[in-house]
């Protein structure tokens, strides 16, 4: 409701270009990249409802600190915590979730997840057209407030089922490992290491959705904030609409096969933006790209899922923030793509930069295979080795 018109926001009341604006929207982005594992190695060691509950209480007062907010520095510092509660919230969930469901359901429990939210996101946007762009400060208000009801809300249920939820997790899964230890073990993950290489690529052209393109409408196309408005709807319901059924087609599919349609659906989306100034294509650009969304966003969770051991589970999700840096530089490269050669060839760079995720991909889940096949061939090695023993016996 809020966010999404926060560079349009800053536009009209602050005195920041559109580079400097893109930048402060990127700060949340970096601080998640940089807290992200953090987060996620705290919710290993001491629990997730603990982490969880405090990040969104904090998150509560971000918003209501934006609404206050008068002076450059307090948005750049609130953008910063903003980014900081969202990488302790949002791998800690996921991992919840990853804890408690059997493996052949997490794709369709991560793509429940992502049908939650856009299911406000639905809502949202037509709500943020108002508060957000005419009545300005209300937006970060009413969100702060419903940020707060919820915090209450998983903090009660947390608490109902917290012997159920104890009882669905491993003595493996609650190894705990500290944070220099956890942290040699992601960096020595070659896969890891490539995935989180193509997710920051694909997150470049999608950060283009909150900040560089709301601002190139305003400023090029008539009643352009009515359009983006009508975009962000366009994109969550279709999400809505779409998300199960392609969900239960991606179960059936490798899970490279998705990232890569993906990725390619993402650019197209981008093309469509940088052909030209109609509503239509803006449209068509916007379906294209979300069904793209659809197929990464929850195939990425179940990716870093099949990468992680039971105990480093929120390491991973954690880690898995890194791919934030393309949130971060997207905005300002966008920013000054859009500002040196114009919208037709900077969102047409931007599309590029997304192809190129494609073969970040490919290597981390050949990376991935190649681990797993030698895995099976020491297990298999191990079983023969104590056949023996006991036919010796």
């Amino acid at each position: 409701m809020s966010l999404p018109f926060l560079t349009i926001y800053l536009a009209q009341h602050t005195k920041m270009d559109p580079v400097l604006a893109g930048l402060t929207v990127g700060l949340g982005p970096l601080a998640g990249t940089i807290c992200g594992f953090v987060g996620g190695n705290l919710s290993d060691q001491f629990g997730r409802r603990t982490v969880m509950v405090a990040a969104m209480f904090l998150w509560a007062g971000v918003y209501i600190g934006f609404a206050v907010a008068e002076q450059m520095f307090f948005f750049m510092l609130l953008n910063l915590l903003n980014g900081v509660c969202r990488s302790f919230f949002e791998p800690t969930s996921q991992a919840l979730m990853a804890d408690i469901t059997p493996p052949e359901r997490r794709i369709r429990v991560f793509g429940f997840r992502y049908l939650a939210i856009n299911v406000g996101a639905v809502i949202g946007p037509l709500i943020g057209a108002v508060t957000g762009i005419l009545a300005g400060k209300t937006a970060f208000l009413i969100t702060g407030t419903v940020y707060f009801v919820y915090a209450w809300l998983l903090l009660l249920m947390l608490n109902r089922y917290r012997h159920d939820l104890a009882s669905r997790v491993t003595q493996a899964d609650r190894e705990r490992v500290g944070m220099r230890a956890a942290f040699q073990v992601v960096r020595n993950d070659a896969a890891l290491r490539f995935f989180l290489a193509g997710a920051i690529l694909a997150n470049i052209g999608y950060a283009q959705i909150d900040t560089t393109l709301p601002l190139y409408l305003k400023q090029n196309v008539m009643n352009g904030e009515l359009l983006f408005s009508m975009l962000l709807a366009i994109n969550a319901g279709l999400v809505v609409i779409l998300q199960m059924i392609l969900t239960r087609w991606t179960e059936k599919r490798p899970i490279l096969q998705s990232l890569l349609i993906g990725t390619i659906l993402f650019a197209a989306g981008m093309g469509c933006f940088a052909v030209g100034q109609h509503w239509g294509w803006f449209v068509i650009g916007m379906v294209i790209l979300t069904v793209g969304e659809i197929l990464i966003f929850p195939t990425n969770s179940l990716f870093i899922d099949r990468l992680a051991p039971n105990h480093l589970r929120g390491t991973y999700f954690g880690a898995n923030g890194f791919q934030g840096l393309g949130w971060f530089m997207g905005p300002s490269l966008g920013g000054w793509l859009i500002h040196q050669l114009g919208g037709h060839w900077g969102f047409a760079v931007i599309g590029l930069v997304v192809i190129c995720a494609m073969y970040f991909y490919w290597m981390g889940m050949r990376v991935y295979q190649s681990r797993s096949c030698e895995f099976l061939q020491e297990k298999s090695a191990v079983s023969s080795l104590v056949t023996e023993e006991k036919l010796h016996i």
